[in-house]
């Protein structure tokens, strides 16, 4: 028996010898499959580092085999980096070269590209970077996939940091001042200047190249931030714009010089400084343009405002010991995909005209603790996926850990389509005695049936439908998933005369005769 057991163990031991050359790898001479022979890196700010690409190869034959090289052509100079199946390269050339790559027959591997590169490697002409990876054989040229793309030059404004003893950093910081604590206030960013020795005079914002926001960029006191027709600003994750108690922000967008709502060629963008696709549409990649300015002549034309978590933040920093309002004019602007509010004031006063605000993750106006609000031919839609979200939300109180602190609240609203997925998309509560509301001509989704509406009486002229309101109406947008809020079919018209803007978002003029209520008039298909 134990002899029986030692040959056994013998044949075992032979067996397996005998399979080892199922693993043996012979040298490549070609035939690699690729899942794409072109990877295209989405435009990049100049150095700036991409996103991650992917790219498998395949060995479709019966061999298992050993690539001698896989390396970017311009070898150590390239921009671009790849990892290999999680190899990061030969010693000294990491992320451009890596000898003997084994794969097996009718396996694949994954190949990681990224890229990080100044606009002055870039071709001249076209702003184009390219490189290719190269698979060589043991004969033969070798096989190529091509790397390419585009590199985009803009101004950086961005806050300077110093390295402590310690190597950790201290970074320049904006000084707002106190709270109604008394406690100091300060947040990461930079002030503007005139005479900055790269961008130069940075309180015009140009359409000659991209602005890139690092930090939060501040319009200090007696000062003004004139933002050109046609410029384009990019915001880093947890950066926005200040505007200080006495400084001014004038957005000078004008119309597009087609019908085509798609065509934004004259109109100021502020986004995310992501530019791939996936990102084009994703909520709170920014933070804010935050108003603390008091004066009378903020002003925002024709700007479309997208990804932000609070799109505009229009608030008094001292809440209790100042009843001065802040101010904003708002007109012929889109704002888009915000995480929290499109608009949120708080003791503020905001005129606004041909506003469009879409899909917001609380409410794509939010008009709280006081202040003077008045909207005329605006479109307010929310379809964002919740149940507490409201395309609007009008209130006269701050809540605090011990009381409701109440201010003067004066809402008024023409000619405006309030609407969205849920069965109600206005909120409208008071805690005081000095809140008043004015609806003019409007459609409001609304629910009427619940007992705290029939008995709330800031409703009533909606519920009853009084003064030319309207409620729940399907206004049948062109495609609110795509930020396309005009009628398809030419369903509402004018009944307040002088009331209606002259021009409708797209510069198309209204008349008495023939005018829809809410920022676009009707667009035939």
């Amino acid at each position: 028996m134990h002899k029986l057991f030692i040959l056994l163990l013998a044949g075992i031991a032979i067996s397996l010898t005998s399979c080892r050359n199922d693993f043996a790898f012979t040298q490549s001479t070609g035939g690699l499959e690729f899942s794409k022979d072109t990877v295209y890196l989405d435009t990049v700010f100049t150095n700036i580092g991409s996103s991650t690409y992917q790219l498998k190869v395949y060995n479709r034959s019966d061999k298992d085999i050993s690539i001698p090289k896989i390396q970017l052509g311009k070898g150590l100079s390239s921009k671009y980096r790849i990892m290999v199946d999680g190899m990061t390269g030969d010693v000294g050339a990491q992320g451009k070269i890596f000898s003997n790559v084994e794969l097996l027959a009718k396996d694949s591997l994954f190949i990681f590209v990224e890229v990080t590169s100044d606009v002055a490697s870039a071709n001249p002409t076209d702003f184009l970077y390219t490189d290719q990876i190269q698979f060589s054989n043991i004969v033969g040229a070798p096989q190529t996939v091509e790397l390419v793309t585009l590199i985009q030059d803009a101004y950086f404004i961005f806050p300077h940091r110093t390295q402590n003893a310690d190597n950790t950093y201290t970074y320049e910081g904006i000084n707002l001042g106190t709270d109604d604590s008394n406690q100091a206030v300060t947040i990461v960013g930079s002030t503007l200047d005139h005479n900055d020795p790269i961008n130069h005079d940075e309180y015009t914002w140009g359409n000659d190249k991209p602005y890139v926001i690092y930090g939060y960029a501040l319009v200090p006191d007696n000062e003004t931030l004139n933002v050109t027709s046609g410029a384009r600003v990019h915001f880093h994750a947890n950066s926005g714009l200040i505007i200080a108690k006495n400084g001014t922000l004038k957005i000078n967008g004008l119309p597009s010089t087609t019908n085509d709502p798609a065509d934004l060629t004259k109109e100021v963008i502020f986004e995310g400084d992501r530019l791939e696709p996936d990102f084009s549409d994703v909520p709170g990649q920014w933070t804010a343009i935050i108003n603390f300015s008091t004066l009378p002549n903020n002003v925002i034309e024709h700007l479309t405002l997208k990804n932000a978590t609070v799109g505009i933040l229009s608030n008094n920093f001292a809440l209790t010991t100042d009843n001065s309002f802040t101010k904003f004019t708002i007109n012929n602007s889109q704002i888009y995909n915000c995480s929290n509010y499109g608009i949120l004031g708080r003791n503020a006063q905001i005129n606004a005209n041909n506003l469009v605000v879409n899909y917001s993750g609380q409410a794509n106006i939010a008009a709280t603790y006081g202040g003077t609000y008045n909207f005329t031919n605006s479109t307010f839609n929310n379809n964002w996926n919740s149940s507490k979200q409201a395309a609007v939300i009008f209130n006269d109180y701050l809540e605090t850990d011990t009381a409701y602190l109440v201010k003067q609240t004066t809402v008024t609203m023409s000619n405006c389509i309030v609407y969205g997925s849920n069965s109600t998309e206005i909120s409208l509560e008071k805690k005081g005695t000095a809140f008043t509301t004015t609806f003019n001509n409007c459609l409001f989704k609304v629910n009427d049936l619940s007992t705290s509406l029939s008995s709330n009486p800031l409703y009533d002229s909606i519920r009853l439908e009084q003064n030319g309101n309207k409620k729940n109406i399907n206004p049948k947008f062109k495609n609110s998933a795509k930020n396309q809020l005009w009628p398809t079919e030419d369903l509402f018209v004018k009944v307040t005369p002088g009331v209606a803007t002259p021009f409708d978002i797209l510069n198309k003029t209204r008349n008495s005769i023939n005018t829809n209520i809410g920022a676009y008039q009707f667009i035939a298909n």
